[in-house]
């Protein structure tokens, strides 16, 4: 999932009103945001693969460190803890938006996801082996993510209107780009994209909730 997962992320802010939208997309995309890095290094692995689901060309090989069910609960621990200066409460819906991910992935993703590092048991419901599924299940999240975070955190001001529907925008148009564009040219590119995405979002977002709330 990809706006799936922002939409998580729209919808915490009702439950944590002082913590900014950049840090809640940061906890919702942790996961995604370290996997990259690790693609880089070579510690974790990714092949290109048309047709290895319906609705994505990747094939998830080995990424126990940012995926499994064990690590993404130690990240979600390690992101709660690390969050407490925010307040206890802000702290616990912090490190459940990093589980949240997982969650999501694992009704997405065919069968690829370990246990535990090591595990050979992977798990994954599949539900990107059906294009007009996934589009239908995101897109619902995402409305329904926008729409309470827009109650939540009414706009100050045009900027903080024209900002966050301008981002809205954006993440749709890339959506769609990734869902029938054609294939990533490479393994670097996926990597070099989703840490420049993870650093454009998160401080368009936390622009933007600068300029929104009561």
């Amino acid at each position: 999932m990809f706006i799936g997962h922002v939409a998580v992320a729209l919808a915490a802010k009702p439950l944590a009103p002082r913590v900014n939208l950049a840090l809640l997309l940061a906890a919702a995309f942790w996961i995604d945001m370290v996997w990259p890095v690790l693609l880089l290094a070579g510690v974790e692995q990714v092949r290109i693969d048309p047709g290895n689901t319906a609705f994505t060309p990747l094939d998830f090989v080995h990424y126990p460190w940012t995926h499994s069910l064990a690590a993404v609960l130690v990240w979600s621990f390690l992101f709660g803890a690390f969050s407490l200066k925010s307040g206890k409460r802000e702290a616990l819906i912090l490190g459940l938006l990093v589980f949240s991910h997982w969650v999501l992935d694992a009704l997405s993703h065919r069968p690829d996801l370990p246990l535990w590092p090591g595990s050979a048991t992977m798990v994954g419901l599949g539900l990107w082996n059906s294009v007009p599924a996934t589009l239908a299940v995101e897109l619902t999240m995402f409305a329904g993510g926008v729409w309470i975070y827009v109650r939540s955190a009414p706009s100050r001001d045009r900027t903080g209107t024209y900002a966050f529907w301008g981002l809205i925008g954006f993440l749709l148009i890339a959506y769609a780009g990734n869902t029938f564009g054609p294939p990533p040219p490479s393994v670097q590119a996926i990597a070099i994209a989703g840490i420049a995405g993870a650093v454009l979002f998160t401080a368009w977002a936390w622009w933007i909730d600068r300029h929104r709330g009561a």
